[in-house]
């Protein structure tokens, strides 16, 4: 058995054999030529895996406490603003007779034009508040007695673009007391099954402005509480999860990617078995590892699979987007071209197939040149004997022993 954690010295001693022969034939051409390998080993991958940053953390009921307190303080009893349109209706026998209800736009200092009184500041007032100014504008002064009612009936609206995994992205309106993050992603109906949790801001009068908050993480949507309100035009990314694929490929049975639903864990056997196992006409004995790091890079692991199947390395957690490679190595290549080309029967009879004189033909061709032309029959099989079987020749060693 290889040992891939040993290195090339000892891996050509243990092919040592078969890489002798294999040259005597030409086939050295074709298997991979020298020692270096950029993997890591599997224990620092262990230990680097270790240290990579856990899941959102559940949050603690003070966290939970404070996000409600926030939510509650932003979806508070609706105040009015500037550009709100407002309905007031007047309630008594006096106020009924001179006006009918009005319907009547705050401007820009917060103010409400009203017929008989002028300008009244509602600016920032609950509706309640509101009613109650109103009704002091005019009562004594124009009427002795009036209920006032007002009522909102077309509040400002501030259009956020929401894109990325959501329901339903496109324009969304939010009213003064919904312009953030978490009210943004729910105008859009909601993150979709495949959303990370991550949002992105950006802000398109402050376009060097941009910030990513994890709407999962209690710290995280505290501080999306917290930023200045959204603005008209403001883009909101939500990030979707990488898909839950593995891609396995190289020495298996069936090479493929494998999809899985949301929140299914697959770990190295499984996800082999899942490929068909192990191709059974060669020993494979290592894979590789390729996984995509927060930081972009590509961290490439060796793998020894005779270790993980027998458990003396972990069966570890495989992560969406991994792929699993079960690569070519010296023993491999010399295992899959004996194989397919040379077979070894009892009583010590040789069988070479004409594939396989074709194969060593021209890989001869391309190195060597000699005797009628220098194939490989010129140079291993100068009678004949192998070509004037055609298709194929057998050549039978006397029996041993009397």
């Amino acid at each position: 058995m290889i040992d891939s954690a040993a290195g090339c010295p000892r891996q050509h001693c243990l092919t040592s054999s078969l890489a002798r022969c294999a040259m005597a034939l030409g086939l050295i051409g074709v298997l991979p030529v020298g020692c270096s390998d950029h993997r890591i080993s599997l224990a620092k991958f262990m230990e680097i895996r270790n240290r990579a940053p856990a899941e959102a953390p559940t949050p603690t009921d003070e966290e939970l406490r404070t996000i409600s307190e926030m939510i509650d303080r932003q979806l508070g009893p609706e105040r009015v603003g500037p550009e709100d349109v407002l309905l007031i209706s007047f309630t008594s026998m006096e106020a009924v007779a001179l006006l009918a209800p009005l319907r009547v736009r705050v401007d820009r200092n917060g103010e409400i034009d009203l017929p008989l009184v002028g300008a009244v500041q509602v600016g920032g007032l609950e509706l309640e508040d509101v009613d109650d100014r109103v009704r002091n504008a005019y009562v004594p002064s124009v009427f002795r007695d009036a209920v006032v009612y007002v009522g909102l009936v077309a509040p400002k609206l501030t259009n956020v673009v929401v894109r990325g995994a959501v329901a339903a992205p496109g324009l969304v309106p939010l009213r003064r007391t919904e312009r953030n993050l978490l009210f943004a992603v729910l105008g859009a109906g909601g993150a979709a099954e495949l959303a990370s949790g991550e949002v992105t801001l950006q802000r398109v009068r402050r376009a060097s402005e941009s910030v990513t908050l994890n709407l999962r993480d209690p710290k995280d949507l505290q501080n999306a509480l917290s930023l200045d309100p959204l603005e008209n035009g403001d883009i909101v990314t939500v990030h979707a999860a990488m898909p839950n694929t593995i891609f396995v490929g190289g020495l298996v049975a069936a090479p493929r990617s494998q999809t899985y639903t949301s929140g299914v864990e697959m770990n190295v056997l499984q996800v082999l078995a899942a490929a068909g196992g192990l191709r059974t006409d060669i020993s494979p004995k290592e894979g590789t590892l390729i996984r995509r790091m927060p930081d972009g890079t590509d961290l490439q692991v060796k793998l020894n699979l005779d270790r993980i199947a027998s458990g003396r390395d972990p069966n570890f957690l495989l992560a969406p987007g991994d792929i699993l490679w079960v690569p070519y190595t010296w023993a491999t290549r010399i295992q899959e071209f004996f194989s397919r080309n040379v077979f070894l029967t009892a009583g010590a009879t040789v069988s070479y197939t004409a594939t396989g004189v074709d194969f060593l033909n021209r890989r001869q061709l391309q190195s060597l040149r000699g005797f009628r032309g220098g194939t490989v029959e010129d140079t291993l099989d100068p009678f004949g004997f192998i070509e004037s079987g055609a298709a194929q020749s057998t050549i039978i060693a006397p029996p041993a022993g009397p």
